[in-house]
C-alpha cells in the first residue's frame, strides 16, 4: 500500500474535489498517522480531535511554549494560549455580545437580495465574486464598524494570506503572506486612528487597557478577525451554495425557520471551510495508541472529524434538522472562532435571500476549487439565476 503521504495529499486535484473518501479510509485504517510533508501527526477521529482542541495544557497553540518564537505582529487570539489568551478573547467576546447581530443579518439579507435582483436573468455569473466576496466583506466590516475596503483589492490580499497558511507544504507562500499581513495591519492602524463609529472595534478600543502590549494584541486580533472572518465566511458561503446547487429541495425546505437555524450549521459540517488546525505536544502523550513525543506537531483534521459516523449518524448525508450538531467547523475549545454567530448570520442571510427570490439558482458549468489545503474554498463557482 502507498505511504499515507502519497494517499493523502491535500493539494492533489482529486482530494481538492472530494477529500471525504480518502479521509474515511484513513479514519478506518490509520486514524492517527504521520504525514511526512506536513511534518505532523494527523488525526481523523472526532474524539481524538476534540481531545486535542480542548486540552490546551498538553497541546500548545503558542509556539513559545515549546521553544519557538512568534513575531510581535503575529501575537493574537490565534497564537496565544490561556491565560494570556483569555484577557484578549474576553474583550472581543464582550464586544461581540454588545452588537446588534439581528440588524447586521437583516442588512446582509438586503444586500444579497439586491445583488440577486441585479444578477437574475443577466446571464452566467460567479457566485464567489458576485455574492460570497461582497457579502463577507460587508458583514465583517459592518460588525467591526469600519468602511468596507474595495472588494477585489481586499480579496487579493486575503487570498495571499490564506495561501500562506499552507506554508508548511509550500514554503514559497510564506513571504508573500507576511507582506500581505503588513498591508492589512496598515489598514487596521488607520481604523484605530480614524474617527470612531459604532461597532465591535470601537467597543474593544474603549474597553481595552491602555498598555503597549494589549494595544498591539487588540490590533493584531482585529486584523485576524477581519481577514479570518472574511476568508472563512467567503469559503463557507461558496461551499454552501455548491451543496445547495445539487440539492434544490434542501434550499426549498430551508424556507422553514426551524430548518434554516439547524440547516446552516449542517452545511458547515457537511462541507466546511477550515480543514484543520495545528497544535504542538508540550510533553509525551498517547493518542489512539500512538506515542507522541514532546515538540511534535499534531493536526486535528476537522474535515475528517465532521464526517465521523461515530459522532454523526448518517455522516455523509446532509441532514438539515441535525440536532445536536457539535461539528468542528468553527473550531472547539479555547480557540473556537470568535465570530461563529456572525458567520451563522451571514449564512442565514444568503440562504434566506436565495430561498425567497423568485429566480432559481442553477449550476451551469464545472466549478474550480482553490488549490489550498487549510481552507476548502472555491476559486470560481459559475451559476445562473433563471425565472
Amino acid at each position: 500500500m502507498p505511504p499515507v503521504t502519497n494517499r493523502y495529499d491535500p493539494l492533489d486535484a482529486r482530494v481538492l474535489r472530494d477529500p471525504y473518501p480518502v479521509l474515511a479510509e484513513l479514519r478506518r485504517t490509520e486514524p492517527v498517522f504521520w504525514h511526512e510533508k506536513m511534518g505532523s501527526w494527523v488525526l481523523t477521529r472526532y474524539t481524538d480531535c476534540v481531545r486535542v482542541l480542548r486540552d490546551h495544557t498538553l497541546f500548545a497553540r503558542d509556539p513559545r511554549r515549546t521553544g519557538g518564537t512568534v513575531p510581535e505582529p503575529s501575537l493574537s487570539v490565534q497564537t496565544l494560549d490561556p491565560p494570556q489568551l483569555s484577557r484578549v478573547r474576553s474583550l472581543f467576546m464582550a464586544a461581540l455580545r454588545a452588537q446588534d447581530l439581528a440588524a447586521i443579518e437583516e442588512r446582509a439579507r438586503r444586500l444579497v437580495t439586491s445583488r440577486l435582483d441585479e444578477l437574475a436573468g443577466a446571464g452566467q455569473f460567479d457566485v464567489v465574486a458576485e455574492l460570497a466576496v461582497p457579502l463577507s466583506v460587508a458583514v465583517v466590516a459592518d460588525l467591526l464598524g469600519v468602511e468596507p475596503p474595495p472588494y477585489a483589492e481586499f480579496a487579493a490580499v486575503s487570498d495571499t494570506i490564506m495561501r500562506s497558511m499552507d506554508g508548511g507544504l509550500d514554503p514559497s507562500l510564506v513571504e508573500p503572506g507576511r507582506i500581505a499581513r503588513q498591508r492589512l495591519s496598515k489598514l487596521v492602524d488607520e481604523w484605530f486612528t480614524a474617527s470612531s463609529r459604532p461597532g465591535l472595534l470601537e467597543h474593544v478600543r474603549q474597553a481595552a487597557p491602555d498598555t503597549g502590549l494589549m494595544t498591539q494584541l487588540v490590533k493584531n486580533t482585529a486584523r485576524v478577525m477581519f481577514q479570518g472572518g472574511y476568508s472563512t465566511m467567503t469559503a463557507a458561503l461558496g461551499n454552501a451554495v455548491a451543496v445547495l446547487l445539487t440539492r434544490p429541495d434542501a434550499l426549498e425546505r430551508m424556507r422553514d425557520a426551524a430548518l434554516l437555524a439547524t440547516g446552516v450549521d449542517e452545511l458547515v459540517r457537511f462541507d466546511g471551510p477550515v480543514q484543520g488546525t495545528t497544535r504542538t505536544a508540550v510533553r509525551a502523550c498517547r493518542i489512539g495508541g500512538i506515542d507522541i513525543a514532546p515538540g511534535q506537531k499534531v493536526v486535528p483534521l476537522f474535515a475528517a472529524a465532521n464526517r465521523d459516523p461515530d459522532a454523526f449518524p448518517f455522516a455523509d448525508q446532509l441532514v438539515l434538522d441535525r440536532a445536536p450538531n457539535p461539528h468542528l467547523g468553527y473550531g472547539w475549545g479555547p480557540h473556537a472562532c470568535i465570530g461563529t454567530t456572525v458567520a451563522q448570520a451571514g449564512l442565514r442571510a444568503l440562504v434566506t435571500a436565495l430561498a425567497n427570490h423568485p429566480a432559481r439558482l442553477i449550476a451551469v458549468s464545472d466549478a474550480v476549487r482553490r488549490r489550498t489545503a487549510t481552507m476548502r474554498a472555491y476559486q470560481t463557482l459559475p451559476a445562473l439565476l433563471r425565472f
